[in-house]
């Protein structure tokens, strides 16, 4: 692994966006922020973008997203810095009722 691709940002993706990742559970991509990542993530697998935020760019409700086990809403929000070989988790929240 060269240095470069050592700076990634490892991403597990929620059982539910699997089929915009062709069912990988976990990918990489390069970002600074949480922006970054979701725009990243976006460009390497169009549309998923979409699942995560509303067409405001601002995250849809229930997605949260968790940066080396904490939660960016509680952070800096979408600008949440993300060190490089971080861990991100994007999770859906499940309603029903």
């Amino acid at each position: 692994m060269n240095a470069v691709e050592s700076k990634a940002v490892r991403v597990n993706i929620p059982r539910a966006l699997l089929n915009r990742t062709g069912n990988q559970r976990w990918v990489e991509v390069h970002g600074a922020t949480i922006r970054e990542v979701i725009n990243a993530l976006d460009a390497a697998y169009p549309g998923l973008k979409f699942n995560l935020c509303f067409e405001t760019g601002e995250l849809r409700q229930f997605v949260n997203i968790f940066v080396q086990g904490e939660d960016a809403r509680a952070l800096q929000g979408l600008d949440t810095p993300v060190p490089p070989g971080a861990t991100v988790y994007l999770i859906h929240s499940i309603a029903g009722g």
